[in-house]
């Protein structure tokens, strides 16, 4: 992955795997080198930003990378019957769930419609981790850096993700699965470890 990280960087990608042969060899298996949890922000196309192929990676996503029940049984999917030996979680920067966690919490905030707000609002656990001022009514005074929020998040993601599955948790300690938190850098195009739980 991190190979395949450089050459989209360099913009020399292979698109590897790609073509009418594997299409046909992956068309009744899969054999994913590594899952990856990640958000649904359309500028983070886990096999592009990674140049990989067909089959090769098991990927998880929605807004903000936040953890729920779907998200932990397909990693679990992942992990127990495909055999997974990587987890990754990826988030990044100028990510707009984040930004309207960060929103929600300013004065006089517009309530936030649908099924948006039980999505942000697990975010916003991730704003007490960074300094913050906040007036009396518990709204901010002033923004965090939504850098450090989506970082904040990150990490919570990870060790959510920890915590709710038996099964990810044990295959960790086993020694057959690492778990590891990224940050992407969209105008970059890199990926950058943040967090590694496990034998890699």
């Amino acid at each position: 992955m991190l190979r395949g990280n450089e050459r989209f960087m360099a913009g020399t990608p292979k698109h590897p795997r790609q073509d009418v042969e594997t299409r046909a060899k992956t068309s009744h298996v899969q054999t994913p080198r590594a899952a990856l949890f990640g958000c649904a922000d359309s500028r983070l196309a886990a096999e592009i930003i990674f140049d990989l192929g067909l089959g090769d990676l098991f990927v998880v996503r929605n807004a903000g990378q936040v953890i729920s029940d779907s998200v932990i049984g397909s990693l679990e999917y992942a992990v127990e019957v495909l055999g997974v030996a990587l987890i990754v979680v990826l988030g990044h920067d100028e990510c707009g769930a984040v930004r309207a966690a960060i929103d929600s919490q300013l004065p006089d905030a517009a309530p936030l419609p649908g099924h948006i707000r039980g999505l942000v609002e697990q975010i916003v656990p991730a704003l007490d981790k960074v300094p913050t001022e906040r007036a009396d009514d518990g709204s901010l005074l002033t923004a965090p850096d939504a850098g450090a929020v989506g970082k904040a998040h990150l990490r919570s993601t990870v060790g959510q993700l920890l915590e709710s599955s038996e099964i990810i948790t044990h295959a960790v300690a086993e020694g057959r699965l690492a778990v590891v938190g990224a940050n992407y850098r969209l105008a970059e195009g890199r990926a950058v470890a943040d967090i590694a739980i496990g034998d890699l």
